[in-house]
């Protein structure tokens, strides 16, 4: 039987805008507005699950999402920079963001590698797998990237270089331990709204 697995990238926060590492704040009109007018898009699924994130709960609420917390889909650690911006650490550790943006292993910051991440991923991937029907998880950017990662067995070098806009789904579909992509499409397109 063919599983899937869509994963949707919450709305758009300040914190984003910004280009600020996650901080725990909400989404703001701005955003809450198109996940809202997106209720409705997505193929019914059997399992709905949300990262604990903020961001990611206010998003599966405004899409209207019964979901389920599942904690092992936390957006990456970033320990000590958590709430400061991209320009402000690297202004104050260049060679940290550097060695983080370079090497998956590295986490200059004491929080969590890309590498462990995709791993950490990877497991609940596995695990889903061998769940019956549609899956559907309301998670961070990273947390897509790194399924995809695991999933079609990139690199995890690959890693920095898939966007994951907002408001978009990304499915997995497999069965016996393949995985197959359909690329992330915006919330409200008949592709996401027929799970075709």
């Amino acid at each position: 039987m063919t599983r899937r697995v869509v994963f949707v990238s919450p709305a758009t926060s300040p914190s984003l805008r910004q280009a600020r590492f996650d901080d725990g704040a909400p989404l703001d009109a701005s955003g809450a507005a198109p996940a809202r007018a997106a209720a409705g898009a997505l193929p019914p699924a059997g399992h709905v699950v949300v990262s604990p994130g903020v961001r990611c709960r206010e998003t599966a609420a405004a899409l209207a999402l019964d979901a389920t917390a599942a904690p092992e889909l936390a957006g990456l650690d970033v320990g000590r920079w958590r709430g400061r911006t991209l320009d402000e650490v690297g202004a104050a550790e260049p060679a940290a963001v550097a060695q983080w943006l370079a090497d998956p292993a590295a986490a200059p910051h004491g929080g969590e590698s890309v590498r462990d991440l995709c791993v950490r991923v990877g497991r609940w991937l596995a695990a889903v797998a061998e769940t019956d029907g549609r899956t559907l998880a309301v998670v961070e950017p990273e947390v897509v990237r790194a399924a995809v990662v695991h999933a079609v067995g990139l690199p995890p070098e690959s890693f920095w270089r898939l966007d994951v806009p907002p408001l978009t789904a990304t499915e997995l579909s497999g069965r016996a331990g393949r995985w197959n992509l359909r690329l992330g499409r915006p919330l409200g397109t008949p592709e996401t709204a027929t799970g075709g």
